[in-house]
């Protein structure tokens, strides 16, 4: 009996070292899926300005559905370049390109 308790636990060990192996093995493959995600996650769109602080770096725009970046027709501050932002102006209608990197939405091109 002693003898298929060893057995036993030495095979559960090993599944177990198995298991984690292959969790750790998964993980490099996530991460890089996660990281072309966000890469890919791209696009272009249209909306009204409601708000500038190019000193902050700073626009707010109203527009419709985003799908490409999974958003819903809304009012959201993004991130620009101050540099971008000259000219821009709270009443403009713009057609710009965003990209969401590191969980924030950054404008990387704009234009009235």
């Amino acid at each position: 009996m002693e003898k298929a308790h060893r057995w036993a636990g030495r095979v559960l060990f090993a599944c177990a070292g198995w298991g984690v192996l292959a969790m750790l093995a998964a993980l490099p493959v996530a991460q890089a899926q996660s990281a072309k995600q966000e890469a890919a996650a791209s696009a272009s769109a249209s909306g009204e300005v409601r708000r500038v602080d190019a000193a902050g770096g700073k626009v707010t725009i109203k527009h419709d559905k985003i799908a490409a970046l999974d958003l819903p027709a809304m009012t959201l501050v993004y991130q620009a370049d101050p540099a971008l932002l000259a000219g821009i102006k709270p009443g403009d209608h713009v057609r710009f390109t965003a990209t969401r990197q590191g969980g924030r939405y950054v404008v990387t091109e704009i234009s009235n």
